[in-house]
């Protein structure tokens, strides 16, 4: 069993349940910054790839957060409250976003919802096609997680 479960509220929303108070504020963080799109996700998994084979990555910057991942871990701050920030090991940040990657991907399709891009295909293919014809390179996790 996982430190951190994802689920959707009965309004439709993510929400997340932590063993360990600890990991509040990674929990908030993934819930926010990602929410419901797969595409910040598959971001989020790639920067952890890069990081973890030695590649540099930008700093996950947004309206709420800034994250700074190195092979040492992950200094993770909310602009507007002191009490979401920390520091995760990279393998804690990993984990976390590989859950959250599977509960999105688990997500049932809306009914009469038809996607613009590879409508045909599985919503989780699709939004990984999307991302590699996005940023012009395969995904590092395809292969592992999709």
């Amino acid at each position: 069993m996982s430190f951190i479960r994802f689920h959707l509220s009965d309004l439709g929303t993510p929400r997340f349940e932590v063993d360990d108070q600890r990991y509040r504020a990674l929990g908030a963080w993934a819930i926010i910054d990602m929410s419901l799109l797969m595409g910040a996700c598959l971001d989020a998994l790639a920067m952890v790839d890069d990081v973890a084979a030695g590649r540099p990555a930008e700093p996950w910057e947004s309206e709420h957060y800034r994250l700074a991942l190195t092979k040492d871990g992950v200094t993770f701050s909310n602009y507007w409250s002191e009490d979401e920030r920390g520091q995760y090991s990279l393998l804690e940040f990993r984990e976390v976003v590989e859950i959250y990657w599977t509960f999105l991907a688990s997500r049932p399709e809306t009914p009469g919802v038809v996607r613009d891009y590879w409508p045909d295909l599985p919503r989780p293919e699709a939004e990984v096609l999307l991302w590699e014809e996005t940023w012009q390179r395969r995904h590092p996790y395809r292969g592992r997680l999709f």
